[in-house]
């Protein structure tokens, strides 16, 4: 099934993100995560890719299958294109074909001093068109409600999605955000700009302290003032932590539910406890 079809039919989402673990021990033992999330009937999982690599040794591809096989949910597997030719693209797809998977998330990658980049692609766009006249993929992409941090400014940021989506992207996935005004007023941006496709949004729940610097320095997210009350009276304190975590992490999702919103994709961090206490909570919402 082709995640666009979703939205055709007039449905909204709800989809996981997932890594896969570094270690083939921890591979194996994913199968612990993958059934609670797939119990909880998501639309699709997607599953993040690092640079480097084959086609024939990827985890993020092995993973993939077994979501497929397995558990029977749509994958979408993540594609980055900075370290990659196109050749070998063409491979990556080819994998992806013979095993029944019809989703990409198209991505540029970031820049890495220890793998060398190629010169095929420059951008996400660049994939996105390759792919679109070259293979059959329902094609998603990512967009950023506070900027990439590469980006300009916020006028940049809007072309850059346009470009992505009139090269052929179908569905955008958004980065992680705290302040759901931030993400209405990027989502009022693009429609004024004509980009019509679903924009769904990206939830991560901050549950421990240490992600928080991680997650401002990595996406450039700003912190509310009110989630960080909450950080600096509970971050010696794991389970209260936890929980007030969840708690503001529902309450974005909640009004983004009865805002409207085309769907939610969480970010789990291949942790099924958060996905399960989320769903829980949105169970006579979604």
């Amino acid at each position: 099934m082709k995640v666009s079809d979703i939205y055709r039919k007039g449905e909204r989402s709800l989809s996981f993100e997932i890594f896969p673990p570094k270690k083939d021990d921890e591979l194996r033992n994913i199968d612990d995560t993958l059934d609670v999330l797939c119990e909880l009937k998501p639309d699709f999982i997607s599953v993040t890719f690092g640079a480097g690599g084959s086609c024939n040794c990827n985890k993020t591809i092995e993973l993939a299958r077994k979501i497929k096989d397995k558990y029977k949910v749509e994958p979408v597997v993540h594609l980055t294109c900075l370290h990659y030719s196109r050749r070998e693209i063409d491979e990556f797809a080819r994998v992806l074909k013979d095993a029944g998977i019809e989703n990409i998330l198209a991505l540029r990658g970031d820049m890495r001093d220890d793998i060398p980049r190629k010169e095929d692609f420059t951008y996400a766009s660049d994939l996105v068109s390759y792919l679109k006249e070259n293979h059959d993929f329902c094609i998603l992409g990512a967009c950023y409600p506070e900027r990439h941090p590469e980006s300009d400014n916020n006028v940049d940021e809007i072309r850059h999605l346009k470009t992505k989506v009139n090269s052929g992207t179908e569905v955008v996935l958004s980065q992680l955000f705290f302040d759901n005004s931030l993400f209405y007023d990027f989502e009022e941006k693009c429609r004024i700009a004509d980009i019509d496709v679903p924009i769904i949004p990206g939830i991560m729940p901050v549950v421990k302290a240490a992600q928080i610097k991680r997650m401002i320095s990595m996406c450039n997210a700003s912190f509310p003032e009110k989630f960080q009350k909450i950080v600096d009276r509970y971050e010696n304190n794991k389970e209260a932590l936890f929980d007030a975590g969840m708690a503001y992490a529902l309450s974005q999702i909640i009004d983004l539910l009865v805002s409207d919103t085309d769907g939610i994709h969480l970010y789990t961090m291949n942790n099924p406890q958060i996905a399960r206490r989320i769903c829980e909570g949105i169970r006579n919402i979604v």
